[in-house]
């Protein structure tokens, strides 16, 4: 039988509490009680074939608690006439909440729309469309309440948020919650003070005006001849803005002509000596620091990476930033030679890349039609290192 059971009941009232549909009706303009829940009935011919299970079913549904059950009197031509149940009313909030055993949610749920209605009203529309989530944050909603008030009243401050100085709240607790005080801040504060072009939680600190940890560039000097520093090891990382202003060096300008970026930090340790040449630590996607150094595009540029999707995809990323960038070491001589050395790429990319060449390219979609083997890759740190001497050599002729 499919007749609506008092399990069936809880659970219908158990999705409305899941769905936010009870804590939010605290917020709604329209009454939502009382509200009918379906009920399954058994049919006049199941009443006749099934009587002693209809009885047993009507005795189980008017045991449910804080449920009211409207009865309906039918006519039967055999059995004459009976009351079984016709609809199930869930009559007010306290109703369902003490179904479901859910009072002492209710009660932080009411406490946290009171100080919401004291400290930032405006966020009461939030809570309506979030109840659930509103509910989960809880414990935490005073200390959010307080962030989004200081940066209310310090908008674009010009800081580290590592700087922000509130009672009984440190940086840690503001980064953990970056995307819910997005979400609060975004409807609190005027347009003027917010970087609608900053969008994500990573972009947190831009959007609202902090300070954001400098963007670094690392780089090694491969030529002994040029001293931007003392030392030997030639190690260095710069700023984004310092490395910028590194092409007014003249060490840079009268000496640099060649520029090697590489994803693998030990290959960006042990990259060979090369006359007035750099190589730079590369580490993925996103070229962002590289942007604003435009004494870059006077040397010739070379990218080093996996021969995989994902190490296109990355070269076709920096040729946004530095179009004449060449690559190195991504061809499918190099593939052939290091079988031994093939791995699997877990997540490979399908992307049409406008930025490779014509030869770049045709192994590109090899690789993603998987004609060499599935998911094939071959990191860029397997790849011999005489294979890498010998490039550099060819490039010196």
């Amino acid at each position: 039988m499919n007749w609506t059971t008092s399990k069936d009941l809880q659970r219908q009232v158990q999705q409305l509490w899941d769905r936010g549909r009870l804590l939010a009706s605290l917020l709604e303009e329209e009454p939502y009680f009382p509200r009918r829940l379906p009920l399954k009935k058994p049919s006049s011919r199941e009443l006749s074939e099934r009587f002693d299970a209809v009885r047993d079913w009507i005795v189980q549904i008017q045991k449910v608690r804080h449920l009211r059950v409207e009865m309906k009197t039918v006519q039967h031509r055999v059995l004459g006439e009976n009351r079984i149940p016709d609809s199930i009313w869930l009559d007010d909030l306290d109703s369902a909440v003490s179904l479901l055993g859910k009072k002492q949610e209710l009660r932080r749920f009411s406490d946290l729309l009171e100080i919401t209605r004291w400290q930032q009203p405006v966020l009461l529309e939030w809570i309506r469309k979030h109840p659930v989530k509103a509910l989960d944050l809880a414990g935490q909603w005073p200390k959010l309440l307080d962030v989004v008030d200081w940066i209310r009243d310090n908008p674009r401050p010009g800081i580290y948020i590592r700087e922000v100085d509130i009672a009984g709240i440190d940086s840690k607790f503001i980064e953990s919650h970056r995307g819910t005080l997005m979400a609060l801040l975004d409807r609190v504060l005027p347009g003027d003070c917010i970087d609608e072009q900053a969008r994500g939680a990573s972009q947190f600190a831009l959007r609202y005006g902090f300070r954001q940890k400098p963007l670094r560039v690392r780089f090694r000097v491969l030529d002994s001849a040029i001293q931007l520093l003392p030392g030997k090891d030639r190690d260095i990382t710069l700023t984004r803005r310092d490395f910028q202003q590194l092409g007014r060096h003249p060490a840079i300008q009268d000496s640099v002509s060649r520029i090697f970026i590489t994803e693998n930090e030990i290959n960006f340790l042990s990259f060979p000596a090369c006359a007035r040449s750099l190589v730079l630590f590369g580490a993925g996607y996103g070229f962002e620091a590289l942007a604003d150094a435009g004494w870059l595009k006077n040397c010739r540029g070379y990218y080093w990476g996996d021969i995989d999707t994902h190490g296109f995809a990355i070269l076709n990323q920096l040729r946004e930033t530095l179009p004449e960038t060449r690559s190195l070491l991504m061809d499918e001589a190099t593939l052939l030679a290091h079988r031994h050395a093939w791995g699997v790429e877990d997540r490979p990319r399908h992307d049409d890349l406008k930025r490779l060449t014509d030869t770049e390219n045709r192994l590109y979609r090899a690789l993603c039609d998987n004609d060499f083997g599935v998911n094939l890759r071959l990191e860029q740190e397997k790849i011999g290192f005489n294979h890498l001497r010998q490039a550099l050599r060819q490039l010196r002729q």
